[in-house]
């Protein structure tokens, strides 16, 4: 269950990767992001009703199931594993996305610690993409104190853990694309071919664990140690 993750990679990069035609006007300038948190905002590349790509600004977490919802507010699912619960979303080809990644965080729930650990394809922390589906124009109460608002939202798969992640979080890891063909086939593979073409957890020995503690991850440097966030997750 991902609930943190970092961006540190440019547009330029991301654009090479996943071929966007066109970028919202809050994209026009992409910062550098090393804390993502759950039910905030963050790029996605999304595929849109006329065919094309862009690059935008959108909120963390789909809509919870009325059945699942409780409180006052609604702060989102922000991963998707059993896919038949969304499939509404994720069969649709103009709401598939792709979401920009430098390297996520996982707690220790297998020793009990929820020490927060950061995970990369290397140390150098190279572009790799989670993917995903997003939604138009959603209203809901996201924070209590902000009541209804009107939000673009987005979630990403999840599946088995690899070995690296297994070690630490052995419930499931994020569905990472690492190439642009990957990425083209994620925004054209049919419904009914995702479980077993898609929903694939990454070869062992696919990852490296880049940082301990922090609660951000720009780079190699340490910096401030935080618990772990509150998961949110719909199995």
């Amino acid at each position: 269950m991902c609930n943190m993750y970092s961006m540190v990679s440019n547009k330029e990069a991301i654009r090479a990767f996943a071929n966007f035609l066109r970028v919202t006007p809050e994209m026009d300038n992409l910062p550098a992001i090393p804390g993502i948190y759950a039910n905030g905002w963050a790029p996605i590349i999304r595929a849109t009703d006329d065919g094309s790509r862009e690059l935008a600004r959108v909120r963390w977490g789909l809509p919870t199931p009325p059945e699942r919802q409780s409180g006052n507010a609604d702060r989102g699912v922000t991963n998707l594993r059993k896919l038949f619960v969304w499939k509404d979303y994720l069969e649709p080809l103009n709401r598939r996305c792709v979401v920009p990644v430098t390297s996520f965080c996982e707690p220790d729930q297998v020793s009990g610690s929820n020490k927060l650990h950061w995970f990369a394809l290397d140390d150098s922390r190279p572009l790799f993409f989670f993917a995903g589906a997003w939604i138009p124009k959603y209203k809901s109460v996201r924070l209590v104190k902000a009541g209804e608002t009107e939000d673009d939202l987005f979630a990403f798969m999840t599946t088995k853990a690899n070995a690296e992640v297994g070690a630490v979080h052995d419930k499931a890891m994020p569905v990472i694309l690492r190439t642009p063909e990957e990425i083209e086939r994620w925004f054209t593979i049919p419904y009914a071919q995702i479980a077993k073409g898609m929903q694939l957890p990454l070869p062992d020995g696919s990852l490296k664990i880049v940082n301990i503690g922090p609660r951000q991850d720009g780079g190699p440097a340490p910096l401030e140690e935080a618990p772990a966030p509150s998961q949110a997750e719909l199995f």
